[in-house]
């Protein structure tokens, strides 16, 4: 019965309003990636865009915190850069700049979900955004910034997820509780930023190899909270890459429970969590400033 699925909110990806687009001319698009939508309803899960609540457009008194608190958790899904004004930094190039509305957007979900007690899962910009929210920072790009010998290409636009590379899962944590006898896994990758400076709270559960990025983190204590640089939701059985089941039911049986005992709403964050969003995001217009 739909009444007794989870119903799992998904966040926005935005396409900015632009004149020169023959179809929706100068009209600011939300939308979720058709694969992660199915991966969640593959579970049962009744998926919920969560979109963005401000905006020239805006009407009604609609917040995200709404969504919070009605749904039974969210999933932060891939898309285009972290700002890094969002951590502190300057771009340092051009094609670096990301997008800010997005980040406000994105930072005051995880805010919303935060302070509901409900679960998050991040998946390759999601987890980067995770890390920025609880004040972490993020290699603009890895070829230039992270510095080992051995380096790894994480991101090719002609093979796209079908560029692979292994992670080692770190032993003892969560991740390798899921994939018992697994030490080293295949997964794709679909990101030039990574990273950096990990946020307080967290733990890195799986790094990749050789160049040892974080692929994989999950919150210490707290609400519910993980996340994979990869995209387990684009998993092909014939890529022999690492089996998104495991990522999946471990974030609906969080769910679940959330759902069965619902948590206390928190009346304040943790002082590390960047909860400027949601004023911020008040503000904000749907357009690239």
């Amino acid at each position: 019965m739909p009444a007794h699925r989870l119903k799992i909110g998904l966040s926005a990806c935005f396409s900015h309003a632009d004149p020169t687009r023959p179809l929706f001319t100068n009209k600011t698009l939300q939308y979720v990636e058709q694969s992660i939508a199915h991966w969640l309803m593959s579970a049962g899960a009744m998926v919920v865009m969560v979109p963005c609540p401000t905006g020239e457009t805006a009407r009604g008194d609609v917040k995200l915190s709404h969504y919070a608190e009605w749904l039974d958790g969210v999933v932060m899904h891939g898309g285009a850069d972290v700002w890094p004004g969002s951590y502190g930094e300057e771009p340092l190039r051009d094609a670096w700049i990301g997008d800010r509305v997005r980040d406000l957007y994105d930072l005051a979900v995880v805010e919303a979900f935060v302070q509901a007690g409900k679960p998050i899962f991040g998946v390759c910009r999601g987890m980067q955004l995770i890390n920025v929210a609880f004040g972490g920072t993020l290699y603009q790009d890895i070829e230039e910034q992270h510095g080992h010998p051995e380096t790894l290409r994480h991101r090719d636009a002609e093979t796209y997820d079908r560029n692979y590379h292994e992670v080692e899962i770190v032993q003892g944590s969560r991740l390798s509780h899921l994939y018992r006898g697994v030490l080293r896994g295949r997964v794709n990758s679909i990101h030039h930023q990574a990273v950096k400076r990990l946020a307080e709270g967290f733990a890195i559960e799986a790094w990749s190899l050789p160049d040892r990025v974080p692929e994989a983190m999950r919150r210490q204590g707290g609400s519910y909270i993980a996340a994979t640089q990869w995209h387990p939701e684009f998993r092909e059985e014939e890529a022999n890459t690492l089996d998104d089941t495991p990522l999946l039911m471990d974030f609906m049986a969080a769910c679940n429970a959330a759902k069965a005992h619902p948590p206390k709403p928190r009346h304040s964050l943790p002082g590390h969590l960047r909860d400027r969003a949601a004023r911020l995001l008040r503000q904000a217009l749907l357009m690239r400033r």
